[in-house]
């Protein structure tokens, strides 16, 4: 089991396959350096890299960019999440711009959906003021979007179970907005699904929801040792 960036990985690789069960040490000794083994329900392990985030340098998460990602993860991504999402019956599957937008589509497709129902960042004239919401991410912290719903879409959503599908779910800011975006629209998820959840700080911003959100992947959110490397943060 090697920890190493460089030993077992190039940046083009990550997202591209799963290894084995077993085959990366999930808490090693020392701390991560590089990458951090994210694990699923049946033991597979996604390698993910490790990103700096803005400030002070001491502070990390694991990276999960889905449209860099093989179809082959892409595809095992979706039909654990559609296992997690297939007890709340959804009718329909409303998709998160950008990275959401493959993995909802594939989810619709597997729950035998014929459609996906976006949501849209893209300013459209048809759209309307009072069914858009300020949309920020960690991700993107200076690069603040508004997020709408397409008004025509309204017959087909209210009264209808209805998931939320996201990529990841991190600081909760992003499906913040996308909440209080759906509640002026008069809609209400069944549940809300992603790919990964990371670290903690999304729990209490999205505290009312918490028995909704369901996800393949966790990911702790990692701070500096002593020795140089990565540990979650407490």
């Amino acid at each position: 089991m090697n920890q190493g960036l460089g030993a077992s990985f190039e940046p083009h690789e990550f997202w591209q396959a799963f290894s084995a069960p077993g085959s990366f040490e999930p808490e090693p000794v020392d701390g991560h350096l590089g990458f951090y083994p994210a694990k699923m329900a049946d033991g597979r392990q996604l390698c993910l890299p490790l990103r700096v985030l803005p400030g002070d340098g001491k502070s990390v998460v694991s990276s999960l960019i889905l449209n860099q990602a093989s179809f082959t993860v892409e595809d095992g991504l979706a039909a654990a999440l559609v296992m997690l999402l297939r007890a709340k019956a959804p009718e329909f599957i409303i998709g998160v711009p950008t990275l959401g937008l493959p993995l909802a589509s594939n989810v619709a497709r597997r729950l035998g959906h014929t459609r996906m129902v976006p949501l849209g960042t893209s300013r459209k004239f048809w759209y309307r003021d009072d069914l858009s919401e300020p949309m920020k991410s960690i991700t993107s912290p200076t690069a603040a979007k508004t997020l709408y719903i397409d008004p025509r879409m309204l017959p087909l959503l209210r009264g209808k179970r209805v998931a939320v599908v996201d990529d990841v779910i991190s600081s909760g800011q992003s499906m913040g907005a996308v909440l209080r975006l759906l509640a002026k629209a008069e809609i209400e998820p069944v549940a809300i699904g992603c790919a990964m959840l990371q670290g903690r700080h999304w729990e209490e911003p999205l505290a009312a929801w918490l028995d909704r959100i369901v996800a393949p992947l966790r990911s702790p959110r990692f701070v500096l040792n002593e020795k140089e490397r990565w540990v979650p943060e407490v």
